[in-house]
This record gives C-alpha cells, structure tokens and sequence, in this order.
C-alpha cells in the first residue's frame, strides 16, 4: 500500500487508508481460514469484511469520490472504481458456500480488492490531495460526520467481548505494518 505520496498527513485520506489496511488484515484471515479448512470461519469472516467494505466503499463515494466529481476531476476512473464497489459486494454478498470453487473464488476476489486498493491509493487518493480545495474537503468532511469509520466500532468494543469462535482480529492482533502491505497477497 501507498505511504510514499504524503497522503497519509491528510487526515481523511489516511482514515481510508487506515481502513483499507483493516480491510487487508481481514482478507488476510479468511484466506488462512481457507487454508485450514475452517468453512465456518471463512463465512463469518466474509460476512464481516463485506459489512466493513459496503461501509467503507459508500464513505469513500459519499465524500471523497463525490467531492472530485464536483471538481470534474478524474471521472472515468471514478466510474469504474464504483463499478468495482459495486461488483466486490454483489459478489462477496451472493457467494454460494457450497459451490465446488467456493475457495477460489474467494480467493480471486480478495486479489481483485487487493488490486482495487491499489488503485485507489495510487490514484484517487493523491490526484484529490493536489485537487480538492476547501469546498471539496467539507464535503468529504460531511461524509465523514454522517458515516463514521468502522475503525472506531474496533476501539470502542471491549476485548475478548466477542465469544463468537470466529472473532475478528482488531487492532491488538494484528501483524506487522511490513506482513500488513502483503496481506491481501497470495503467501
């Protein structure tokens, strides 16, 4: 992921990025769950990244996508990177757990979200830190007030309140900001 642009020093921009690494570390877990076999936990695991995504993807349109296309900034990619929204939660949403290649299907789409956060950090990320002035910031801005981070429903739940055996990892389990980078990759 992206660290080198500046984007992190401006404070919504580096709340999605913050969100997109949560993000990785859960496709990371269901990929492990895959591996070991653990259908129940990969289907929880789903259901709980896809919650994360639709939060996350209708933030990033609301606010930062909208606030550039106000600028007439960036609009075909903007377009397909609402196309890809679109298409990761249909698909995440519909997968059939018993359909012979469940596993690689899962499978291939968390590589597709792994190529759409590049995507979005390597592209619409820096072209709206150069682009958007003070009017497309409040509107990111009001975004972010109407839809608050799914981050900070991490940090306000107690640890060890979830007694579900598939807990999500928060912020006390995850890897490495290095392991993090690569955990929507394939080991």
């Amino acid at each position: 992921m992206c660290e080198y642009c500046g984007c992190r020093g401006v404070e919504p921009i580096a709340e999605l990025m913050d969100e997109h690494s949560a993000l990785a570390e859960e496709a990371h877990e269901i990929r492990k769950a895959i591996d070991d076999g653990d259908r129940d936990r990969t289907l929880a695991l789903i259901t709980h990244l896809a919650g994360h995504l639709a939060r996350h993807t209708g933030r990033e349109e609301a606010g930062l996508f909208t606030a550039l296309r106000d600028k007439d900034e960036f609009l075909h990619e903007l377009g397909d990177l609402e196309g890809e929204h679109r298409h990761l939660d249909s698909a995440l949403t519909g997968l059939d757990p018993d359909a012979a290649d469940f596993d690689e299907t899962v499978t291939r789409l968390l590589d597709e979200l792994a190529t759409h956060i590049e995507r979005e950090e390597l592209g619409v990320f820096p072209v709206s830190v150069v682009s958007l002035g003070v009017d497309g910031w409040e509107v990111v801005e009001r975004s972010r007030t109407e839809s608050p981070s799914f981050l900070l429903d991490q940090r306000t739940r107690k640890h060890g309140d979830d007694h579900d055996a598939a807990r999500i990892p928060d912020s006390t389990d995850v890897a490495s900001p290095r392991h993090r980078a690569h955990s929507l990759q394939r080991p």
